[in-house]
């Protein structure tokens, strides 16, 4: 009889360049014992696409031992060239292309992408998100083809929640990107951007879709330790257990609602995880 259990290894936000070496070194031998039936990076990979950041995070990825989907975050598209930006954005992942934005058939689950980091976007603050419209239509085509009865994750960087107003969006249409996913047969969507693991039901006007977060393996971390998420899959129902180097119990390492960014919190109030551990200072940056 062919089981219907998968595990999958959700990753997110290594930023190489500010990478944490003791967390990946971990995240590593954990691939290596549980051999997952695949392991999910949603985005942000580098610190500043900077090339040798780009060829450390390839190297690594690259010797894991287990089919591996990458998302492009924010992070990871040119800082310094705006001519590659604008027109070879994703020049720097050629050592791992045939694993960016990769559909993995697990048989009864699937993993589908869906972009949402953009070269460029009509307000300043380029480092949110977006759904374009052809993004949009590639993902639905997608999940429209797969097998009756399969199930999906759908992996993005960006938090889809849109909170109403442009200039506090987490991810611009993101709203109407959950609405059609609602639709379909999606399980969650797995993401990353703002360092702390999360796990909601967001409600649309079309039913519930469940968001799950991933933390960071980075030194960028925001109020939780380094993480990652092992999810089980039975068939029916996912399980997901946030793994940490602090030994810290799930719960407490998620968060209850999503941060509009992945900066430290500053003011009591925010939406933070109840370890609470908080940066005295801001991550430096580059």
């Amino acid at each position: 009889m062919v089981s219907d259990f998968r595990r999958i290894f959700h990753l997110s936000d290594i930023h190489f360049g500010l990478e944490n070496n003791r967390a990946l070194d971990w995240v590593k031998r954990e691939i290596a014992e549980k051999r997952p039936d695949a392991v999910a990076i949603t985005g942000d990979l580098t610190m500043r696409a900077r090339h040798r950041e780009f060829a450390a995070a390839t190297q690594w990825i690259n010797t894991l031992e287990a089919p591996v989907t990458v998302e492009v975050g924010n992070h990871d598209m040119p800082y310094f060239n705006p001519i590659e930006r604008f027109f070879a954005p994703y020049r720097r992942f050629r050592g791992m292309q045939e694993k960016v934005e990769r559909e993995l058939d697990l048989g009864c689950l699937a993993v589908v992408p869906l972009k949402t980091a953009v070269r460029m976007q009509p307000r300043l603050n380029w480092s949110k998100g977006w759904v374009s419209s052809a993004a949009l239509e590639r993902c639905l085509a997608a999940l429209d083809a797969l097998p009756r009865g399969t199930r999906a994750l759908v992996a993005v960087h960006h938090p889809l929640r849109e909170v109403g107003t442009q200039g506090t969006a987490l991810t611009k249409h993101g709203g109407k990107a959950l609405r059609e996913l609602a639709r379909r047969n999606v399980a969650a969507v797995l993401s990353g951007h703002v360092h702390d693991a999360f796990d909601i039901m967001e409600e649309t006007s079309e039913g519930p879709v469940r968001m799950i977060g991933a933390g960071t393996l980075s030194q960028r971390t925001r109020s939780t330790p380094p993480s990652f998420n092992e999810i089980e899959w039975d068939g029916e129902n996912l399980k997901v257990c946030v793994r940490n180097l602090q030994a810290v119990e799930t719960p407490d390492m998620q968060i209850d609602d999503v941060p509009e960014n992945a900066l430290p919190p500053r003011r009591p109030g925010e939406p933070v995880a109840p370890v609470h551990q908080i940066p005295r200072v801001d991550p430096p940056v580059h």
